[in-house]
């Protein structure tokens, strides 16, 4: 059972990794640097280039030491996902997609020395960080995680018993 999950696993982060590429490719290839597009009255496609991690934080720490952080992320994720009872499949689907999103950012980190940036929801008078789909990718894998935590630890609470989340 556990390398038929292994391989959904792996089929979600390749999934998630090649179409964040793809994307990636179409706006660093076919936009110039800080081009906005407009899409909508209050989102856009607008180019940045990211030199550090989530809303730009961490950004004077250097490329070195963010791959080693995002390698030790994806390395505790991995175990997460590993070490988290198959019928929390929600979960398992939030970690791969957290996996997925935060290999892409490493390879354009590895390739570029910094992420590529385009999605932008604004207003006239505010708008919100730039991110791209690995972005989207592991804030989804998260908010899954959050939820399906949330409704175990509701469920235990009513039922007065306590899954250990392992297999």
């Amino acid at each position: 059972m556990k390398s038929k999950a292994i391989y959904s696993l792996l089929a979600i982060i390749a999934f998630a990794v090649v179409s964040d590429q793809i994307v990636k490719y179409f706006v660093e290839t076919g936009m110039d640097y800080q081009q906005q597009i407009d899409l909508l009255p209050f989102f856009a496609l607008f180019r940045v280039h990211n030199d550090g991690i989530a809303f730009s934080m961490l950004s004077g720490f250097g490329d070195t030491a963010l791959i080693a952080l995002t390698i030790i992320v994806i390395s505790f994720v991995s175990y997460l996902w590993w070490s988290t009872a198959s019928t929390r499949w929600i979960s398992r689907f939030g970690f791969a997609l957290i996996i997925g999103g935060a290999i892409g950012n490493l390879i354009d980190r590895i390739l570029h020395g910094y992420v590529i940036d385009y999605f932008l929801f604004h207003l006239p008078s505010w708008s919100f960080a730039v991110f791209n789909l690995a972005d989207a990718y592991i804030s989804v894998g998260a908010a899954l995680v959050v939820i399906e935590e949330f409704f175990v630890w509701q469920r235990d609470r009513r039922t007065g018993g306590g899954q250990t989340g392992k297999n």
